[in-house]
């Protein structure tokens, strides 16, 4: 599900990109001692559109599904590549140190929930 959406438009000579930017929630599995726990998780889709003359000539798109429990993580996050129009040939590069990080939180908020 689509929770936030920011969108950005740059012209380069006749080629008009236009970047989105989207905020992602849903609902990931972890295991604890054992068992499933279900965590709300939020990720983050990057896509462009290529347009020339007015007509869709190519689209790009990749996604990073649970980032982080945590909306206000992943929202700072998204606000980084919308400022710096990361494309989404980039999203892992820029985007994998933090997602790296961020997955810790899955543990903190599972043993949240646990207890």
């Amino acid at each position: 599900m689509v929770v936030e959406n920011f969108i950005s438009t740059e012209v380069v000579e006749d080629i008009k990109y236009v970047y989105f930017y989207r905020l992602l929630k849903g609902k990931t599995i972890v295991t604890y001692e054992k068992e499933p726990v279900e965590v709300q998780s939020y990720g983050i889709e990057v896509e462009r559109q290529d347009i020339l003359n007015e007509k869709l000539v190519n689209v790009q798109r990749d996604c990073i599904e649970n980032i982080s429990p945590y909306r206000h993580k992943v929202h700072n996050l998204i606000r980084l590549l919308y400022k710096n129009k990361v494309s989404p040939l980039h999203l892992i590069d820029i985007a994998g140190d933090y997602v790296d990080r961020y997955i810790l939180d899955f543990e903190r908020e599972v043993k949240y929930i646990a207890y």
